[in-house]
């Protein structure tokens, strides 16, 4: 009896161990063991991806896990006639780069970031957890496209919650040396249309969304062109519940389970010891 519930109680533990939940992009994704998850947005002009939770695989069989291959599988998982019709890349004098994007081919006026920070190409790798950015330029003659990017990724929460957000943008010193800069006069959008909401001096602006659900934040200016940013808030009437308290919950009944099985032990060692 006592073997069987200390195996029963190693099971608990080990199922909370192995059954990782990530709360990313406002949703709970489980994750198999050695997966790698990143969360893929598009923009050309407006957002047309936003945080798409993808599983990448070495679509390209070059040993890595990479910006193309999770690109590549976020066009076949989301676009309309998959990475075939929207998609495409190719290896030059320069490495490997875009050539369609979201199904726009202009010539390989094209950006991506990986966590906020510019990537050099389309080989770099991604990690488990990772957010990779990419956009149509608008400005194909200046390329004066701002990227930008706000301090939360995601905001979970309950409805008419205040949300202080701080928008970003990438931008040069004198030395063209590159700095981060705030972006001030933006209009904030949810889903896609425009609020009264705007950013301060410093980039700081604070919402409320009264709608449950979730809606993708972004932002607009009526003087630079920006790469927009995403945010992506998810409000409940009751707060949502923390990363891992799925898990919580399963090992509170595992351990329920447990406990009364150590009172049966204790009560059958007393009759055994009174026989």
């Amino acid at each position: 009896m006592k073997k069987f519930f200390a195996t029963l109680l190693a099971t608990v533990l080990l199922v909370a161990a192995v059954n990782p939940v990530s709360a990313k992009a406002g949703m709970l994704i489980s994750a198999k063991p050695g997966d790698v998850v990143v969360y893929v947005t598009i923009a050309n002009g407006d957002v047309k991806l936003a945080q798409e939770p993808i599983t990448v695989k070495d679509i390209d069989n070059d040993g890595a896990l990479t910006i193309n291959d999770a690109l590549y599988l976020a066009h076949e998982a989301k676009y309309t006639g998959g990475a075939a019709a929207g998609y495409g890349s190719a290896t030059s004098q320069w490495g490997l780069s875009l050539t369609k994007l979201w199904g726009v081919e202009n010539g390989g006026s094209y950006g991506y970031y990986v966590n906020n920070a510019s990537a050099m190409g389309l080989a770099d790798p991604v990690k488990n957890g990772d957010y990779v950015n990419a956009f149509v330029y608008q400005d194909t003659t200046a390329f004066s496209d701002k990227y930008t990017y706000f301090d939360q990724e995601v905001v979970t929460g309950n409805t008419g919650k205040n949300i202080t957000l701080t928008l970003s943008g990438a931008g040069f010193d004198s030395n063209w040396a590159p700095v981060t800069v705030p972006v001030a006069n933006a209009t904030i959008t949810v889903d896609g249309k425009k609020t009264s909401y705007k950013t301060d001096a410093n980039g700081k602006v604070t919402i409320k969304i009264s709608a449950t659900g979730r809606h993708v934040v972004s932002a607009v200016s009526d003087t630079e062109t920006l790469v927009p940013a995403v945010c992506i808030v998810t409000s409940e009437k009751d707060a949502t519940p923390k990363t891992g308290d799925n898990n919580m919950s399963v090992v509170a009944v595992l351990m329920v389970i447990a406990a009364a099985g150590v009172a049966v032990s204790v009560i059958y060692g007393k009759k055994a010891n009174e026989q």
